[in-house]
């Protein structure tokens, strides 16, 4: 028996790009020997019963074909279930921030070609409370800020870039008290928001997370301490260097676990979607997941 796959597709995500690829997609696959049948989603949470269902039927791969929203409920749909497929990702979404941390390449051919050769690298997954999350995490008045924004602007810059459109809304931003409580830290504190991040490629930001790597068993949390809004903005500038670590007003700690409780209604975003309210802990499945990745780990067609 050849190798099996189910590619799991949202079909409205990057223009429809998906629909109009998908013959070619299937074929190229189909060239490389992997017999692969198709799940088009038809709403939210659809791709998790899809790669639920595809576990349950011994796929040896499934393929998340979309944006981070779908690899996220594909995720949402394999984690903690036994004999897990490995899984491929073929990024034809508006945000691809996890394809980009994984160095998997954006031409769907070559994405194909790195499925067909079946390299893989097991990497760790975030869990918030009983959902998961495989690139960020995060809360605060300013994540509720992200559901409002519209979907065109969330198409023209990445996720955390589009936190800053939350400043127009600066009213709605006040600090939220919570308190941490992990091996490593824990306080109460006043706070603008919280990030809890599995990679170090956010939105654009590339050096938010400077020390996350996918496969090293730790998250990394980042704390915004209460501040202004000048303040803020410079620690947003800071971000883009990889020098907001340092500052006053920013807590950064890694650890395999955290808790973080607050008094207030507090959403949570995980991936960019939405990920429930608080409290919530955070803990790390340590090499979960067997993802399809180029062997030298670095797609060498990247920068093409």
């Amino acid at each position: 028996m050849g190798t099996r796959a189910r590619l799991i597709y949202n079909p409205t995500s990057g223009r429809e790009e998906m629909k109009k690829k998908l013959p070619e997609i299937l074929q190229r696959l189909e060239q490389g020997g992997i017999e692969t049948s198709t799940h088009a989603t038809i709403s939210e949470g659809d791709g998790v019963l899809a790669a639920a269902d595809a576990v349950e039927r011994g796929f040896d791969i499934i393929i998340a074909a979309g944006g981070d929203g779908t690899l996220n409920e594909v995720i949402n749909g394999m984690a903690e279930r036994e004999n897990r497929p490995k899984l491929g990702i073929i990024p034809l979404g508006t945000t691809n921030d996890f394809a980009r941390a994984l160095g998997i390449p954006k031409y769907w051919e070559f994405a194909c070609d790195l499925i067909v050769a079946q390299n893989t690298r097991a990497i760790d997954v975030g869990k918030a409370n009983q959902r998961y999350f495989i690139n960020i995490a995060g809360g605060g008045s300013m994540t509720e800020l992200t559901y409002e924004v519209p979907s065109k602007l969330k198409t023209m810059i990445g996720q955390l870039a589009y936190y800053m459109k939350g400043l127009e809304k600066l009213p709605r931003l006040r600090p939220i008290e919570v308190h941490v409580k992990s091996a490593e830290y824990e306080a109460h504190e006043d706070v603008m928001l919280f990030l809890v991040a599995n990679s170090n490629s956010v939105g654009g930001f590339e050096k938010l997370a400077p020390l996350a790597s996918l496969d090293d068993g730790l998250l990394d949390v980042l704390i915004l301490r209460k501040c202004n809004l000048a303040e803020f903005l410079r620690i947003a500038s800071m971000a883009l260097r990889g020098e907001h670590i340092n500052d006053e007003h920013v807590i950064y700690f890694r650890t395999s676990e955290v808790q973080i409780t607050a008094q207030d209604y507090v959403q949570l975003n995980l991936d960019g979607e939405f990920g429930g309210t608080m409290p919530v802990k955070f803990k790390v499945l340590p090499s979960h997941i067997n993802m399809i990745v180029d062997e030298t780990g670095i797609s060498s067609y990247k920068d093409k």
